[in-house]
């Protein structure tokens, strides 16, 4: 029987507040947050934005989000509208991929890389 709960990562933040909101405006809540950690969650997954930021780190840092239906979800949330918003690197448009997977990227503030997925059927 397996023990496992849940895997929460945690994901640096330059701008503590700016993070927040950014993530909010992606669908997140915080359902949790001090000076230091902010918990984010969405349905029934989840992450810790920390406040703690080392530019290497956040740069090279990538997760990655499937959802059913990754056009739909691009449309819900307009990932380029809040490139522009937050003034972050240009999200991309899903496509796909050599592996096969339809995949849209996003960057949040402080360059951690999301790769938004579908899983093909």
């Amino acid at each position: 029987m397996s023990q496992l709960l849940a895997l929460r990562p945690f994901v640096p933040a330059k701008d503590f507040e700016l993070s927040k909101r950014f993530y909010e405006a992606l669908g997140f809540r915080i359902s949790h947050q001090d000076d230091n950690i902010a918990m984010m969650k969405a349905e029934g997954f989840s992450f810790i934005l920390q406040n703690f930021y080392v530019k290497e780190f956040a740069e090279n840092c990538m997760l990655q989000m499937l959802v059913r239906d990754v056009d739909a979800w691009w449309r819900e949330v307009d990932p380029e509208a809040l490139s522009s918003r937050f003034s972050v690197n240009p999200a991309r448009a899903p496509a796909i991929q050599s592996w096969g997977m339809k995949v849209g990227f996003v960057f949040d503030p402080s360059g951690v890389l999301w790769h938004v997925g579908e899983v093909p059927f």
